[in-house]
């Protein structure tokens, strides 16, 4: 497995805090001046990344209203459209895709999008792309992930929906065609999901048998199903994002507002920086507290030849005599001089 990589000169790996993917979507609302003030505001929120959605209603699907081409599930969040026309509301126009790869840079943050066909490919390579995210439900499509793996670029793929032997036909097209940085996201293709179907276990069983790095495509709401995923070795974690859900948009209900994805930023670095490694005894930062610990000492004066009893022994803090663990062998012996109240036990003293 590759360790670690860039993505633009952000390292990506175990070793790293995790990259944080602000996806763009259709939350634009088809409004340029938007897209670019949703760069400016995942910029200052601190992600990493921000992803666009490259295609066409053209590259997507038919123009039909009917049949297979009309979303009629109950459960649908877009149920009473049909697939053209929700992609012709949610894509993102391909002349914006440079003005908005533009104000990324300018602002610090690295633009990438997801390619939906082998055209989107071409034209994401002339924006000099740094690296390709196949969506959960093109992670079947081997002729799209060869083309992107052929670019040599990092691939980021999600999972959702895929069996291990589909995932497995993903990950080997891929490597034959040139992919060596790969990351597979543990994905829920609902939206929203909820943390109950994110079986987050997954991922580091994901990571063992295709040897590679893994991260999360979250759909919950919140940010508990994130920052348990950096526990389980995620490196990699994608979130809708939008400025106001209560401004709509097609993926609005599922989106992180601005000071959502802030706190995940912060709170997915701490959770990173919690993992550590396996340390037992005091850190160096506790040392400083081992003198409040229990430890035995004379609580009533004690005269030389007077034994020791529970009544002028006790085990209190702070933790300057002896361990507790030696209070029984202490009791019945006689004290070697006299003590004051106060004093903590020293092996001397017996």
């Amino acid at each position: 497995m590759s360790q670690k990589f860039q993505i633009s000169g952000r390292w990506i790996g175990p070793a790293h805090k995790p990259f944080i993917i602000a996806e763009m979507s259709g939350n634009h609302n088809q409004s340029l001046e938007r897209a670019l003030a949703i760069v400016d505001v995942a910029a200052d929120a601190g992600v990493d990344a921000l992803k666009l959605q490259t295609y066409t209603a053209d590259t997507m699907t038919l123009d039909i209203d009917e049949g297979d081409f009309f979303i009629d599930d109950p459960s649908n969040l877009w149920k009473g459209a049909s697939l053209y026309k929700l992609y012709q509301l949610a894509y993102t126009p391909w002349e914006w895709h440079e003005a908005i790869f533009k104000r990324c840079r300018e602002r610090g943050i690295i633009p990438f999008s997801t390619p939906f066909d082998e055209t989107a490919v071409d034209f994401l390579e002339s924006l000099d792309a740094p690296a390709y995210k196949i969506a959960s439900f093109e992670n079947t499509d081997l002729p799209l992930i060869r083309k992107a793996a052929r670019t040599g670029k990092p691939l980021i793929i999600s999972t959702g929906m895929a069996s291990i032997a589909e995932l497995d036909e993903t990950v080997r097209a891929a490597r034959e065609a040139g992919c060596e940085n790969l990351v597979l996201l543990k994905c829920t293709s609902t939206y929203p999901a909820s943390p109950a179907n994110s079986n987050l276990h997954t991922m580091p069983h994901l990571s063992q048998l295709f040897d590679c790095q893994v991260g999360i495509s979250d759909h919950t709401m919140g940010i508990g199903v994130s920052i348990a995923s950096v526990a389980l070795g995620g490196t990699v974690i994608e979130k809708h994002f939008t400025l106001s859900r209560a401004e709509g948009g097609v993926d609005s209900v599922f989106s992180m507002e601005p000071q959502e994805m802030k706190l995940l930023v912060e709170e997915s670095e701490k959770a990173w920086q919690s993992l550590g490694k396996v340390q037992y005894g005091p850190t160096n930062d506790e040392k400083p507290s081992m003198k409040h610990r229990r430890s035995l000492y004379v609580v009533k004066d004690v005269n030389k030849g007077e034994a020791f009893t529970p009544d002028n022994v006790r085990a209190i803090r702070p933790g300057s005599g002896l361990a507790p663990k030696y209070y029984e062998l202490v009791l019945g012996r006689e004290a070697s001089c006299d003590i004051k109240a106060g004093t903590a036990l020293d092996w001397y003293m017996l």
